[in-house]
């Protein structure tokens, strides 16, 4: 099975809650937010080489942002980089991605992961991704629950069944369906019982299975992708191509594969606890960026190059200017400090910087998004 095994990465969207450092043109994949030496991209295929050698893994993004996808992962085969016209969310990303490795591979195992989250645990994650691949030779859907560590209000969860004895997957449940981002208490609650695991995104199935869901629940996305695929592969027909994928709908793999396939009991999940985050906003950057106890002063910074002073302060700093950040007294602080924008705000309302990106559109500042 291992030798079927594609990596499909969609690497989208804008990551508003990381402006000013993630943009339209600049999205947050690309970057080193987390101080490793290496984008969240290329992060994002180092965990996947040891699951699928470079000629099995592909990676869907739009046009805008295809040479920068190129230039960090120079051992992406050109055929392996599937440009989108426009973004139609992830269901026809990770479609048209089965559509195409199916008929490379009519044996193919397709998994999705996302180019923008953070895996501390390698090992343990490619435990789990092992399990799964497994799982999903028998045709079903499968999704990886991450064991939840506090009771999160801005992730979904997959509710958990019973074990089900798979040979190779020993951990594997059957998935009793899945919920949306929950309020506190219902969070709360979930987490206590021990039957809710995070939804990270993460999709692993026969290309052929995933096909099948996405023609029973969206027939009309199924056969434009077919048409799509058959054009791209005729040097001739990129114009048709590009109309054809225009006229397709937004929507999420979640709504078109996932959530279906759990209703009609297709669905299972293998729980992994191997550090995930998604790195979704400026808080979640400053606790795995977090110096170790006793190692200095509690302001540190993502680029080792940045020149700080701290005066009882704590916070992180982000930094792309060669100018001196120094603060003082204050507490949790966010420095985000770019060529045309600085933004400072706090771990605790990191959420909204979302709202800033708002303001700054109806500001008609559109250079700055």
């Amino acid at each position: 099975m291992r030798e079927h095994f594609h990596a499909v990465i969609p690497a989208g969207g804008h990551g508003t809650r990381l402006w000013p450092l993630s943009r339209q043109q600049s999205p947050k994949f690309l970057h080193d937010l987390l101080g490793a030496g290496r984008s969240l991209l290329q992060s994002t295929w180092d965990r996947l080489v040891p699951l699928a050698d470079p000629e099995r893994i592909h990676v869907v993004t739009g046009e805008a942002h295809a040479e920068a996808v190129r230039a960090q992962l120079p051992d992406l085969p050109e055929e392996n980089l599937v440009r989108e016209p426009s973004p139609k969310d992830s269901a026809a990303a990770i479609g048209l991605a089965a559509e195409l490795i199916s008929r490379r591979d009519p044996e193919a195992i397709i998994g999705s992961f996302a180019a923008d989250h953070s895996i501390t645990n390698q090992l343990g994650f490619h435990e789990v991704i092992r399990e799964a691949i497994a799982a999903a030779a028998g045709g079903e859907i499968v999704t990886v629950g991450v064991t939840p560590t506090f009771p999160a209000t801005g992730y979904g969860y997959i509710r958990t069944g019973e074990p089900l004895d798979l040979p190779g997957a020993p951990s594997a449940r059957r998935a009793g369906g899945f919920v949306e981002k929950p309020k506190a208490s219902t969070a709360r609650r979930y987490v206590f019982s021990g039957r809710y695991r995070w939804n990270a995104g993460m999709f692993i199935s026969r290309a052929d299975a995933m096909l099948a869901q996405i023609e029973a629940n969206a027939p009309e996305l199924r056969s434009t992708l077919a048409l799509i695929a058959s054009a791209r592969q005729d040097g001739g027909r990129a114009d048709e191509a590009r109309r054809l994928w225009d006229s397709l709908e937004k929507r999420a793999i979640d709504y078109v594969v996932a959530e279906p396939a759990a209703e009609a009991g297709k669905v299972i999940v293998i729980p992994g606890d191997f550090g995930w985050d998604d790195v979704g906003d400026f808080a979640s950057v400053a606790s795995l960026r977090q110096p170790v106890p006793g190692e200095g002063s509690g302001v540190f910074a993502t680029n080792e190059d940045t020149e700080l002073v701290s005066v009882d302060a704590s916070g992180v700093v982000l930094s792309e200017s060669d100018r001196l950040v120094a603060l003082v007294g204050v507490e949790d602080l966010v420095v985000v400090d770019t060529a045309d924008v600085l933004l400072v705000t706090t771990r605790r309302h990191a959420q909204r910087v979302k709202q800033a990106v708002e303001e700054v559109r109806r500001s008609g500042r559109e250079d700055l998004l």
